[in-house]
């Protein structure tokens, strides 16, 4: 396992990040115990996780991945080998069972944090996220900004700043990140912490993928400029990119065949580039899932790939796909593809 450092902390990642969004759907406790074991016995020592995991949320399984984790850690007594990230939820009308308050105002913080530090049996989180804007911006695949000269943005960016420097003070988290952001936002909190002269920003969690390459227009150069931590999701379009799903062999439990209202890579043209991206692989001799994966770590503005399994020989497949290493030759290749149709997947 290879590491590196995240943004401007002290801390050393692995190359692979475990996300953790189907523990208590589609995993579970035996079996993401198992997947946890393994990713730390073969030094995946960061990761990732959320409030209102699993997902798709529901309040039936709220924070229910949050206990898998602490009771997992609790057990084997091992929260000092472990870079733990977790996420605040961001506002949305679907989540009025998490808060009445789904702001980022210094209350919800606290609330929220203090909910994940009991749920994880912690007594601290290394690396604290707001999971996505509060205000009204395009993302989660939203194309096209639609301004909407009501919006007021209704939390103070200034109180969110203090509140996280706050709580990096008195010990509750070490570093802060940001998550699906924009470069007016990563901007707006930069500046913010440097007027503040408070902790910094270091990370920030978007999607990157072979179909997804929007993070590279604005964002990959700010943060290679500002030393921000890069935390990608999805590298391999929720294992559009593996061949499985073109192959016909998909499991009737994966994330696409199970929730098909977690439509980005669902449509008829992701399924369409990625076939031509699997052929790419093909015509190299490469594994698919290890052509994909190799293309996200080679970035150089990538710091950590977020990976999901359902189960541990998942994770041994992704561990060992880790040996490939990404080849300039299939580069021409890979950029004739997106010039003909950019980010099918934003």
């Amino acid at each position: 396992m290879k590491y590196s450092r995240l943004g401007l902390s002290d801390m050393e990642v692995s190359r692979l990040c475990l996300g953790t969004m189907t523990f208590g759907k589609q995993t579970d406790y035996v079996s993401a115990s198992e997947i946890m074991n393994y990713a730390l016995e073969n030094g995946i020592n960061f990761f990732d996780t959320a409030e209102m995991y699993p997902a798709p949320a529901s309040e039936e399984t709220f924070g229910v991945t949050e206990e898998f984790i602490g009771k997992w850690m609790q057990l084997r007594q091992n929260r000092d080998k472990i870079i733990l990230a977790t996420k605040i939820t961001g506002p949305s009308p679907r989540f009025g069972y998490i808060s009445d308050d789904l702001s980022f105002s210094k209350n919800r913080l606290e609330s929220a944090l203090n909910g994940s530090l009991k749920r994880l049996k912690t007594s601290f989180i290394d690396l604290y996220q707001v999971h996505w804007p509060e205000r009204k911006t395009n993302t989660f695949g939203q194309l096209g900004f639609k301004f909407d000269p009501d919006d007021h943005w209704q939390y103070n960016l200034q109180e969110v700043v203090s509140t996280l420097d706050d709580l990096v003070k008195k010990g509750k988290i070490r570093h802060w990140g940001i998550s699906n952001e924009t470069p007016w936002g990563l901007m707006s909190y930069l500046n913010e912490s440097r007027t503040m002269q408070s902790s910094p920003l270091i990370s920030i969690q978007n999607p990157y993928n072979l179909l997804n390459r929007s993070f590279e227009v604005g964002l990959s150069e700010m943060i290679m400029r500002e030393k921000i931590g890069m935390m990608a999701y999805s590298p391999l379009a929720f294992g559009l990119l593996t061949g499985k799903y073109h192959q016909h062999i998909p499991s009737p439990l994966s994330r696409l065949k199970r929730f098909p209202q977690m439509a980005r890579y669902s449509s008829d043209l992701a399924y369409k580039l990625s076939h031509k991206y699997i052929e790419i692989a093909q015509k190299f001799n490469l594994d698919p899932a290890s052509f994909a994966l190799s293309f996200v770590l080679h970035q150089p503005f990538v710091s950590t790939a977020i990976v999901g399994v359902t189960n541990v020989l998942q994770l041994k497949s992704l561990i060992h796909r880790m040996l490939w290493t990404f080849q300039n030759e299939w580069q021409e290749d890979i950029d004739a593809i997106h010039t003909q149709c950019s980010n099918p997947c934003p």
